[in-house]
């Protein structure tokens, strides 16, 4: 069995709130040896790309492709998840090889039963990160407020937690997301080097 992950940084916040800047520049400075990033959404667009005929590629990306269908592959999701709410962790997980990280940085976190299953099953390593920007801000990165969407549960199901580990304004101050980087660096470098064996699969 394998001894990852040592650290499993869970992410959540809005859509256009910068959570994939975020991750992505934190990965670069961790180095893709000892961390990766796992998007929960990915087994679910590549499976929803499969059955509908649809250019995988494409729902990977920021672009108006991802959100003409947004709203027919939430639903989809949901039913899914309905009957098995660890089913797309799982397969995440599987996808980018986990197994082979001992940092995981899940950077698309929406819902209650995704922290749920996480700290059910490596309680003693998760360190959650809520990433918030206001509305002004969000809307000049291209948010535009979606029936539907903004005001579903894979938007708002994490509304009204206030326990996380950290939280942060990336609206316009660079110097806070520095130190935030600066800060969760520190965590996975000192996790590394204490080898830490607790966090093995409940």
């Amino acid at each position: 069995m394998s001894d990852n992950p040592v650290l499993i940084l869970l992410f959540s916040g809005k859509r256009k709130s910068g959570k994939d800047y975020i991750t992505d520049i934190l990965q670069k400075r961790l180095g893709e040896t000892h961390s990766k990033i796992i998007r929960l959404s990915g087994p679910i667009k590549q499976e929803f790309a499969l059955n509908n005929g649809l250019d995988y590629s494409q729902l990977l990306t920021a672009s108006d492709y991802k959100e003409k269908f947004r709203f027919k592959m939430i639903a989809w999701s949901e039913a899914k998840r309905a009957q098995d709410k660890g089913y797309f962790i799982r397969a995440a997980i599987d996808m980018y090889e986990g197994d082979k990280y001992p940092v995981w940085i899940i950077s698309d976190m929406r819902r209650q039963s995704d922290l749920a299953w996480f700290k059910e099953n490596y309680s003693s390593c998760v360190y959650t990160v809520r990433i918030t920007a206001s509305e002004d801000v969000r809307k000049q990165r291209g948010w535009i407020f979606t029936q539907g969407i903004d005001d579903a549960e894979s938007e708002c199901d994490l509304d009204n937690i206030t326990d996380w580990d950290q939280e942060v304004d990336n609206s316009n101050n660079s110097e806070i997301v520095d130190k935030l980087l600066d800060h969760l660096t520190t965590i996975c470098s000192d996790r590394l080097s204490s080898k830490a064996k607790n966090c093995v699969k409940s």
